[in-house]
Formats: structure tokens, sequence, C-alpha cells
């Protein structure tokens, strides 16, 4: 009997779990994937990210190909029909297996149960591996049982769980019996998107696996010795640009550490800085995987310190919308907003800079800046960006300074000293010297800055430190 493939953000045939074991079966594997048209809107998913996976899919169908696996699409207009059609496709198929790689958000956790539920029902095993996470959500607990809210604890309880481990990654599955089913075409695959003004940044953000082992091998080769001391600074080519080909699953977590291994003779700790400095990036992504399962009112709009709810989060129009657009008046903001609205990322440092700018200096609420972000990038994955802006708002891990508040004009001097990203995004500054353009005099073609930063730096901190209970978080 045939086993069939779920893909969802595991677009790739290398070290894929439920594509490897589905294949050890040895009675032929066909593929599927499944467009949900309310999982766009629920999830606020950018035009550019649904041009990359589509994509993605244009060169997953030939890779399944190769194989002798035949991927199917299935276009649903919401989660409810989504296991029923996979039943259907499943019986037509005579399918005595369903895998898949697991999802850990709630609603994706609810989306599997219940077709878990449904195809057990009706005789056929379903599968659930992880791909996502090294280690499972579950299984990193302090010495009370209780899940870590701290990265660097979790780093190192994780550190001690997976050293040991084989962190070899699987190959691709071997070539399968043919199975008499047809595979979706472009023209089928693209008809998935039909409803959505898709954004094709292709020269920016080429498509598959070969790209995402391109650009982790250059990264390597070129980059990861300097990352320690050259990944906080915009302007220099310092980063992997690893991450929309992790979102989509076009390369694995485990992949890229074992790259990174063979490149360190195997050293984890102490070899190389840079090396380290990214592998700790990489169990940063891990972490708020853990944290969408072990704190799941952060898929429901809630904030991980549920006592931070009560701050008194603000909503000026004319103030978000400047900050959407790049024009609040503070250089480095607007540079970095205006990187992100052209280009569908934005540096990892200035992420931190821009949420801290429009939370603690704004007093804007996170969720706002959360889903703007999620309309526009390519790499969007809910629980990086949520355990992001949540860090950055000291409403979620790591939360206690809430006094930690980034000073935009201060970050541009350090990380942007000669102003050469502003120039390059910001070019109505271009003009100014070193010293003028991280904080301009007045100009006509320029905005003056929405907000005092020292004045709305105290502010904030002032009602952080009134909430109730805070003393005892």
């Amino acid at each position: 009997m045939t086993a069939l493939v779920w893909f969802r953000h595991d677009l790739r045939v290398h070290d894929n779990p439920a594509l490897f074991k589905a294949a050890e079966i040895g009675q032929g594997v066909v593929a599927v994937y499944v467009h949900c048209e309310a999982y766009v809107r629920l999830h606020s998913i950018a035009p550019v990210r649904l041009d990359f996976v589509r994509r993605h899919l244009h060169t997953l169908v030939n890779d399944l190909a190769a194989l002798n696996i035949s991927l199917q699409v299935i276009h649903v207009t919401k989660p409810a029909e989504i296991a029923p059609a996979l039943l259907r496709l499943a019986q037509q198929l005579n399918v005595s297996h369903l895998f898949f790689n697991a999802e850990y958000p709630v609603n994706e956790l609810n989306r599997d149960q219940s077709v878990n539920q449904l195809l057990r029902e009706q005789g056929i095993l379903v599968k659930r591996c992880h791909d996502r996470c090294i280690v499972p959500p579950g299984m990193i607990r302090n010495g009370q049982g209780d899940p870590y809210k701290v990265f660097t604890a979790f780093k190192k309880k994780w550190l001690q769980t997976v050293i040991p481990v084989n962190m070899k990654p699987y190959g691709a599955p071997p070539v399968q019996p043919v199975i008499n089913s047809k595979r979706a075409s472009i023209k089928e695959i693209d008809q998935l998107f039909t409803a959505h003004d898709l954004r094709d940044l292709s020269e920016l953000w080429p498509a598959g696996e070969k790209e995402a082992y391109r650009r982790l091998d250059l990264f390597i080769e070129k980059s990861i010795t300097r990352y320690q001391d050259q990944r906080d600074f915009p302007a220099i080519d310092g980063t992997s640009t690893l991450s929309p080909y992790l979102a989509v699953g076009s390369i694995s977590p485990r992949q890229a550490i074992a790259a990174v291994l063979a490149f360190t003779r195997g050293e984890w700790e102490g070899g190389n800085a840079g090396a380290n400095c990214w592998i700790g990036e990489l169990i940063w992504r891990e972490f708020y995987q853990h944290v969408v399962v072990d704190f799941p009112q952060v898929c429901k709009r809630k904030a991980m310190q549920a006592h931070t709810e009560a701050f008194p989060w603000s909503y000026n129009p004319t103030f978000f919308n400047a900050w959407c657009e790049g024009r609040t008046g503070i250089p480095l903001v607007d540079a970095a907003m205006r990187q992100l609205n052209e280009t569908g990322w934005m540096h990892n440092r200035l992420r931190m800079v821009v949420a801290m700018f429009l939370t603690k200096n704004c007093q804007i609420d996170w969720r706002l800046g959360e889903e703007y972000f999620m309309s526009q990038l390519v790499d969007g994955d809910f629980a990086a960006n949520n355990g992001g802006w949540q860090w950055s708002a000291s409403t979620g891990t790591d939360a206690a300074p809430y006094f930690r508040i980034f000073n935009p004009v201060s970050q541009s001097e350090r990380f942007d000293p000669n102003g050469e990203f502003i120039r390059q995004w910001v070019p109505e500054l271009a003009h100014l010297s070193n010293r003028q353009i991280h904080n301009p005099p007045a100009l006509g073609n320029y905005p003056a800055p929405l907000v005092d930063l020292s004045e709305s730096r105290k502010s904030t901190i002032a009602l952080f430190a009134q909430l109730p209970g805070f003393a005892a978080h």
C-alpha cells in the first residue's frame, strides 16, 4: 500500500524525516501540499512569502519526480476542509499511512489532531515526525520540571541534551516504486495562489534546496568566522540570509548545524567564536518553537508574561503609519523599515531596534508591529516573529528588564558609524556628514522625530514599573 506525505513548512527532499520514513515502507510514496485560504488571513502571510512558497513548490515537484514521487496539490478555503480533503485523497490512492512533520502553534496542532482522528477512524495510520526542532518541545525542562522562560538557561540545557546526539542529517530517500499518480503541473501549483496578489522577489530570494545549500556553504566559507563581530552591522554582508529558507523548510536546522560542526570538526563550543555565535542564533529559533507549545497563550494574541497585559498600550495611527512607511524622523528606524518594505527582509539587529522604538518609544501595542512584520516578511515564521516582538516589548521571554530600551540613535552610531546603511535606504540624508546622519538637523525633505527618545523612554519605564504585581516578576 502507498504512503502519503503531507508537506507543509518542510519543502525539501533531503533531511525530511516524514518523507524518509514514508519511503522506508517500500510500497511507493505520494506527496501532497494543501493551501488553505484561511491560514493566509489568520497569519497575515506576506505576498512575498506566498510567492516564495509557490516558487519552492515548482522546484519541489521536480525534485520529488526524480524519486518517482508525485506531488499532488489541494486547495481549501478553511481549516475544517483539510482533514476530509486528505481523507479523500488517501482513499483514492489506497493509502496505508500518512506522514507529516510537526508544527507547533495551537491552530496547527488542532488541525493535525483533526486529521489524525479522521484518518485513523478509517484505518489509516498517521505518523508525526519532528523536523522544525532538533529537540521536540516538552523535552527541555528545568530542575522543577517546568519550561524555561530565559534563553540562556534553555540554551545550556539544550546543548547538554543535543551534544551527545548523532547530528547526521537524513539523506534523500531512495528512488521509489512507480505509482500511477499524476503529479501537479506548474499551472496547478500557481492556481493555488490566484486569490492573492503575489510579489515576486526571485532575484533577491531564489527558491529551492540548492539555493539554500549554496547560501549556507558561502556563509561558512566567507563569513562565519567573523559572524560574531559583523552580525550587528547592517551595511556589512555578515549574516547567512538563511532565515527565509529555514522558514519554508527548504533547509533544516539539523542540516545547518551539521554543516557548521563539519567546519568546526565537531566542536560545539570553544572552537570558533563566530560559529558558536551562529549556532546560538539557531538555538534561539528552537527556543521560540518550544515557547509556543509551553505557553500557548502566545498563539492567541496574548502576552507570555500575563501581568504585562495590563500595560496601557496606545494606538496612534499617525505614528503607526509613519513607522510602517519609514518616515519616523529616526534615520536608522526609517532605513530598516524601508529595507523591509522593499526586500521582504530586515537585518536582525534592526528588527529589535524598530520593535523597541514602536513599543517602548511610541507605546504602540506590540501586536500591531508583529502583524505588520508578518504581512511583509519573506521569512515570516509565527514562533520566531512572535518571540522577537514579545522579547522587544518586554512581555515575553527574558522579560524582567523592562527598562531594556535600545536608543536608535546610539544604535545607529555604533552599528552604522559611517551611515552607509542609512544612505542606502534614506537617500534624502545622503549628503549629511557621518556625525549628522544619525540625528539630522531640521530638513525640508525629512520629517522631525515622532517622539522625544529620552522622555518617551522615561514614560514607558514608569508605566511598566506601575504594573500590578510587577515586582513579583
